[in-house]
């Protein structure tokens, strides 16, 4: 058998959500059932990431095994029968013990927010007409940089260990389309994290709680306190990290 990684990107709109779960539509269904009617065998597939219903990503990452030895014309194939909602950018040859989800080294992610109409942004940013604070929303992020534990920003019944992780950037910018994104990378993110860090910012943006009272919030260690109403179809997955050898052996690479 052969491992081998898959990259993939999608808009999350239509899919119930990333994990295959019965009687729905999922992102993962559809990859395994496309790589099913391919290889014409039973596959299993392993993400580096889980995505909630309506988040879409950029950039994603799954393993699988197979005793086929996968051919250039392989991505072609796949994308000629997967929904037209995902896209399959690139196939590696790994070896045997590479982890899509344990070998990241690091994740990805941007919230996208419009402040004015546009109807061909509406089901990939979030309509937020409200004047906000970029300044202080930045100061903010700087105080989530020296973080560690993010305990306030995960949802109830999270089903981790701890609730430690370690920022590598996290920062509010415009960019060429007037959008509003917040741009974070950390070592691991906790179940609603991205979504109630944007909801709460927000509130600071607007004045609605003081830079003190955001600062409390991260020490209370309670998500009740946090903001988690940012809709999920702002969210991005951006780019998963790996170790730069772990990626060496593309299949085929689309432009």
């Amino acid at each position: 058998m052969s491992r081998y990684f898959i990259e993939v990107g999608y808009k999350g709109t239509a899919f119930k959500g990333f994990q295959i779960q019965e009687n729905a539509q999922t992102i993962q269904g559809q990859i395994n059932q496309a790589l099913q009617i391919i290889l014409k065998s039973e596959i299993e597939t392993t993400t580096s990431s889980r995505t909630d219903a309506g988040v879409h990503a950029h950039q994603n990452f799954l393993h699988f095994d197979t005793d086929r030895i996968l051919t250039a014309n392989m991505l072609y194939n796949l994308n000629a029968v997967i929904s037209q909602d995902i896209v399959v950018r690139s196939l590696y040859r790994v070896t045997e013990q590479a982890h899509a989800r344990f070998d990241a080294l690091s994740r990805e992610y941007d919230y996208y927010i419009i402040q004015k109409k546009d109807p061909f942004l509406r089901e990939t940013s979030h309509f937020y007409p409200l004047p906000v604070d970029i300044e202080i929303m930045n100061k903010a992020a700087d105080i989530l940089l020296q973080t560690t534990d993010f305990s306030s920003f995960a949802k109830r019944h999270s089903d981790v260990h701890n609730f430690n992780c370690s920022l590598k950037a996290a920062r509010w910018i415009w960019n060429e389309r007037n959008q509003l994104v917040f741009h974070v990378e950390s070592n691991r993110f906790l179940r609603g994290m991205v979504r109630a860090l944007v909801g709460t910012q927000l509130l600071l943006g607007r004045n609605k709680i003081s830079f003190d009272e955001f600062q409390q919030i991260i020490l209370s260690k309670d998500c009740t306190n946090a903001d988690f109403s940012a809709p999920a179809h702002g969210l991005f997955l951006a780019k998963v990290n790996y170790p730069s050898e772990l990626l060496a052996y593309p299949i085929l690479h689309s432009k």
